[in-house]
């Protein structure tokens, strides 16, 4: 290790953020500061990567759960030699900058996910660990290891309080993820005020309670940062934690060490700091032994990287059909699902979260890289992959994940693997559970991630169990994410259709939300147009036979009600299913006008939810027969009949318009 120069690239980096949020007057000094000597060890000695192939498929993967400390991130990755040119750094938070205030995958080479809300980024550390640990075990071979990388977070104090951190940490100790380090920037600081106001736990106790093999070091001694990597790395059999104690805003000694180096307090005083830590005046300065010393390290990885090319072509050559399933996932190719699904029985009566238990086989057979999940309800979500084993310590090839009762981790889980890019991750859960897993799910749809989540016991349906667990709200909260697909099938070929189109998609997230109780399978519609249906969100489900006086729309086990209510009210009645209301808004307004004719605006919309979604497709002139307050606890039927989700109610409906 050349530690003379990794100490003058710690200087630069220091300086680096420095300017930059100097210069956008915004941004968090605390982080970059303090771990400077952190970064130079990981960047500059110990990670494998290789930045001319940014997503080098055996690189080791490096998150920064801190997310605010992304100066940290954009320096070290520019000194290293990924995309972000110095000017990319003097635009640090500017419109349209590669180095935006977060962290964003998709955005910035080098950045494997998207972080900001604190925790999110452990528990996206503990997918990717996942993730690389199902990748070994399904392509590695007696002759080829050509996956053998670790993963490696940076979390902060803060990171570690938030309780998606903890469930995450604590399953991945269960699963003996041994390929996992975390350093914790342990500064003793939150934003308010110095971390003993809020906490008094020990940390390191409680990651060993965990099942995770603990050090502690001094973040600002490069041999020791060192030695407790190189340990960490050839650990075996469980994830290592690393407490680094540093010092937050290290070079700026009139804030060091108090939560006012958190922010950008201490820019007040960087123009003499920074003399002091022997920078010259020019801004955004980097030496040039510095410059010398990473372009070396370069030519170091690219040797690295050719060796394993090497053991990967031959590994290619020995198992071409093991290797197109590898491509075939890394390009997001799949089978047409909507047509290799099988159908139902014309007369079958099933719950559409049991249909998905079917559909599910099926498609397990066609993606042998599709991985499924719940949180302690397998035998309520119906989502468990038959005969396909489960993943523990000991059977990483295993495709079901019990991720107990930890709703956020899963979700937040999900992303990780999802950001690795190799399987197809699923998780399940209670629709009205969906809020303890929201920000990951919002944070999956940020990051335009192929993430599927199967929500059950998706009304008041629901009956028995009461209010707390009969989604009303839910559903419309999350129609409310941008970039997330929310699918309500009404009965089992739409739930094919809706499975398929999830799985098609690969530019965002989709959440699926079945029902509980039986359905009737809606025969007298064509499987084609139904299954179909669902991938333009909206469909014409009975068309009239006269001129057109009514439009009645729904999603889910309410569709039939609108078709029930459509015998009523006669042959100029139309029924429209809408199942995605997100995938319907992205037709072009030729079929909207031809699903939704504008000069028809005597329109009911029926579900068991709040209303307010459906105002964007019914008007000012529309009614909507829907529940706006919680639910009751009685059998299901009885409490739908109680707040008036009945064909009965659309009736009156449509006449009173």
């Amino acid at each position: 290790m050349n530690k003379p120069i990794l100490q003058q690239a710690a200087r630069d980096a220091r300086g680096l953020a420095m300017d930059a949020v100097a210069t956008c007057k915004s941004g968090h000094l605390g982080l970059p500061l303090g771990s400077a000597e952190l970064g130079a060890v990981l960047f500059g000695e110990a990670l494998q990567l290789h930045p001319s192939e940014p997503r080098w498929l055996n690189r080791d993967r490096f998150v920064l759960s801190a997310g605010h400390g992304s100066m940290f991130l954009y320096a070290w990755l520019h000194l290293a030699g990924f995309g972000i040119s110095l000017e990319e750094i003097k635009k640090f938070r500017a419109l349209h900058s590669l180095t935006p205030g977060h962290p964003e995958y998709h955005h910035t080479p080098g950045v494997e996910a998207t972080t900001g809300p604190l925790g999110q980024g452990v528990a996206n550390a503990v997918g990717l660990a996942i993730s690389g640990r199902m990748a070994a075990a399904r392509f590695n071979t007696s002759e080829h290891t050509i996956l053998d990388n670790h993963i490696v977070c940076l979390a902060g104090d803060g990171c570690l309080q938030e309780g998606v951190s903890a469930e995450a940490s604590s399953l991945a100790g269960h699963l003996g993820l041994d390929n996992l380090i975390l350093f914790q920037d342990s500064n003793r600081v939150t934003l308010d005020a110095m971390l003993d106001v809020s906490q008094s736990e020990d940390v390191g106790a409680r990651y060993r309670a965990y099942g995770w093999d603990v050090q502690e070091i001094d973040g600002d001694n490069m041999d020791e940062i060192a030695a407790a990597f190189a340990k960490a790395k050839a650990a075996v059999g469980k994830p290592q934690f690393i407490i680094a104690r540093t010092l937050i805003g290290k070079g700026i000694p009139e804030v060091a060490g108090t939560n006012k180096a958190h922010g950008e307090a201490g820019v007040k005083y960087i123009e003499a700091d920074r003399k002091a830590l022997g920078l010259p005046d020019e801004k955004f300065f980097v030496s040039p032994e510095v410059r010398a010393f990473f372009k070396t390290r370069q030519e170091e990885q690219a040797k690295i990287y050719a060796a394993w090319d090497k053991t990967y072509q031959a590994w290619r050559s020995c198992n071409a059909d093991t290797a197109k399933v590898l491509d075939d996932a890394l390009n997001k190719k799949i089978p047409n699902l909507e047509i290799t699904i099988p159908h139902f029985a014309p007369q079958e009566t099933i719950a559409t979260r049991k249909a998905g238990g079917v559909v599910l086989q099926s498609i397990a057979k066609s993606l042998p890289l599709f991985i499924t999940g719940s949180a302690d309800l397998f035998g309520s979500t119906m989502n468990y992959l038959s005969g396909l084993g489960d993943l523990t310590r000991d059977t990483p090839e295993g495709r079901n994940i019990h991720f107990g009762i930890r709703e956020h981790a899963m979700a937040a889980i999900l992303n990780g693997i999802a950001y690795d890019g190799i399987f197809q991750p699923s998780g399940a859960t209670f629709l009205v559970f969906s809020d303890y897993a929201r920000p990951s799910i919002r944070l999956a749809a940020l990051s335009n991630l192929s993430v599927l989540y199967i929500f059950t016991h998706d009304s008041v349906a629901v009956g028995e169990d009461g209010p707390t667990h009969e989604p009303v709200e839910t559903v419309a909260a999350l129609r409310a994410i941008p970039g997330l697909d929310v699918i309500r099938p009404a009965d089992p070929e739409e739930t094919a259709g809706a499975f398929a189109a999830a799985l098609e998609r690969t530019d965002g997230p989709t959440l699926l939300a079945l029902c509980r109780q039986n359905l009737p399978n809606l025969s007298n519609i064509p499987v084609a147009v139904r299954r179909h249906g669902v991938f333009q969100g909206a469909y014409i489900a009975k068309k009239e036979t006269q001129q057109l006086e009514f439009i009645l729309l729904s999603s889910g086990s309410e569709l039939q009600l609108a078709l029930e209510a459509a015998k009523t009210l006669g042959e100029g009645t139309r029924v429209v299913s809408m199942p995605c209301m997100e995938r319907f808004l992205r037709q072009d307004a030729a079929y909207q006008e031809d699903i939704l004719p504008k000069s028809c605006r005597k329109r009911v919309s029926v579900e068991a939810g709040i209303s307010q979604p459906w105002f964007q497709f019914i008007g000012l002139d529309g009614k909507s027969v829907a529940i706006n307050r919680f639910g009751l606890s009685a059998p299901g039927a009885i409490v739908l009949k109680e707040l008036g989700i009945t064909a009965e109610a659309v009736v009156a409906a449509a006449k009173s318009i």
